[in-house]
C-alpha cells in the first residue's frame, strides 16, 4: 500500500520509452510513487491538476498547444496546482536554458544523461521547497558572462508583451484574442507579473511600463 506521506509524481515526456524508464527508476526509491503519465504538454496540464502530484517531472522539448518550450506551459501548470514543484529533464545543455527554467519557476534542472544520479535528488529537494541544478550546468552558469539585456525583473518575452497590452488598456479577453491564448492563461501570466514585480493594481503595472520605456515600441508603431 502507497505511504500518504509519499512524494507523488507526474511523468511528462513525448517518448513512451523514456517514461518507462523514468517509472521504473523512481518507483523504486522509497517514498517515491508514479501517479500518472504525459505525451505532450496539455495532457501533463491535464494530469497535474487532476493528481495535484508533489512534483511535476517535465521534459523541456515537448510538443503540445503552438508553445515553443514547456516552459511557457509553467504559468498554466501552477495556475492549475500551485503546490506542485517542476523539475526539468532535458538534453539541452546550454546553461542559459538552465538560467530561464529557474527563473520561469521550475525547482530544478537535470540532463537526460545525468538522469539515473541526478533526478531522485532533484525530486526529493524539490518536493521539500529547495532548488537542484546539475552540478556542471552550475559551474559553467557561474563562469558565464550574464545574458545580453533583456525583459527587466526575470520577466519572460511573453510576459512583457502582456504587461505592455494591460498598460495599454487591454482586457484579459482582448488580450487572450491577440495573442492566441486562453483567458485563464492571461489570468496566470498576469499574476505572475503582479509577483515577480510585487505592484497589485493596473495603475501600478502602468505606472511601471511606462517608467521602464515598455510602452514606446507601441507608441512608435
Amino acid at each position: 500500500m502507497p505511504d500518504d506521506g509519499d512524494i507523488t509524481i507526474v511523468l511528462a515526456d513525448d517518448h513512451q520509452v523514456v517514461r518507462s524508464g523514468l517509472r521504473l527508476l523512481l518507483d523504486a526509491e522509497d517514498g517515491l510513487r508514479v501517479v500518472a503519465e504525459a505525451g505532450d504538454v496539455d495532457e501533463a496540464i491535464h494530469k497535474t491538476r487532476a493528481h495535484r502530484p508533489t512534483v511535476l517531472v517535465l521534459d523541456l522539448n515537448m510538443p503540445g498547444g503552438g508553445r515553443s518550450s514547456s516552459l511557457e506551459a509553467l504559468p498554466d501548470l501552477q495556475a492549475g496546482s500551485p503546490d506542485t514543484r517542476v523539475v526539468i529533464l532535458t538534453m539541452q545543455e546550454d546553461p542559459q536554458f538552465a538560467r530561464r527554467a529557474l527563473a520561469a519557476g521550475a525547482a530544478a534542472y537535470v540532463l537526460k544523461e545525468a538522469a539515473d544520479a541526478e533526478l531522485v535528488e532533484a525530486v526529493r529537494l524539490a518536493a521539500t521547497g529547495q532548488v537542484y541544478l546539475n552540478p556542471r550546468l552550475g559551474a559553467q552558469l557561474a563562469a558565464a558572462p550574464p545574458e545580453e539585456p533583456g525583459p527587466p525583473d526575470d520577466l519572460t518575452e511573453r510576459e512583457v508583451e502582456i504587461l505592455r497590452l494591460i498598460a495599454l488598456g487591454h482586457t484579459n479577453a482582448e488580450i487572450g484574442k491577440q495573442l492566441y491564448l486562453s483567458v485563464r492563461t492571461v489570468e496566470a501570466h498576469r499574476a505572475h507579473i503582479q509577483q515577480k514585480l510585487r505592484r497589485s493594481t493596473r495603475a501600478e503595472l502602468v505606472r511601471y511600463a511606462l517608467e521602464r520605456g515598455l510602452l514606446e515600441p507601441e507608441a512608435q508603431g
